[in-house]
């Protein structure tokens, strides 16, 4: 008796289940750990407390690969464990916790609605190197509505939060949004050729 009620929950269909809510765990995880993995390539700046780093090309290329939901998911997932002390963050800044309360936190708070809206105008339609570009584009505004709007709320100035937060990283935020548009959407492509 005891074999065969066993025998009953290991079924092809629960097999499949399991395999896909640990396929789905595991993009979730990776997406963290690339965003992880990029904050480690930082150039702090002399004239701003915000340093120059790769964890945004890292947000974008997560949401424009895995979608809106396990985009958000996976940054929902590398913001909780940098807040509970894991070295996820940017090395340049306090870590943990404070690091979210200080002059990136605004950015950094943003990170799962940025690769929301990212992932969510990659899947809805081709998925194109423009569709991409556009994700990007409008990811980016939502990181830097919150990155600035926190800066202008601790320096108590919307023109010193411009200085910090936004003249210096125009041209490479344009890199990053180019290199993870044109990497997602080779991928899609690579992707769907293979279906």
């Amino acid at each position: 008796m005891t074999k065969t009620a066993i025998q009953t929950l290991h079924t092809p269909s629960e097999r499949v289940f399991v395999s896909s809510a640990a396929r789905q765990a595991a993009l979730v995880i990776g997406g963290g750990l690339i965003v992880a993995l990029c904050a480690r390539i930082t150039i702090p700046l002399p004239f701003t407390p915000v340093p120059l780093t790769l964890q945004n090309f890292g947000v974008l290329l997560v949401g424009l690969l895995l979608g809106s939901r396990r985009g958000f998911a996976a940054l929902a997932l590398y913001l909780a464990e940098g807040a509970i002390g894991f070295p996820v963050f940017s090395p340049v800044g306090p870590g943990g916790i404070a690091q979210m309360f200080g002059p990136t936190g605004g950015f950094l708070l943003t990170y799962p609605l940025v690769a929301w809206i990212a992932g969510y105008v990659m899947e809805h339609g081709r998925k194109t190197f423009s569709r991409a570009v556009i994700g990007g584009l409008l990811g980016e505004v939502v990181l830097f509505t919150g990155g600035l709007a926190w800066l202008a709320i601790l320096t108590h100035s919307i023109a010193q939060a411009f200085r910090w937060g936004l003249y210096w990283f125009l041209f490479a935020e344009v890199i990053k949004i180019m290199m993870a548009a044109g990497i997602a959407s080779r991928w899609h492509r690579r992707t769907t050729a293979k279906q």
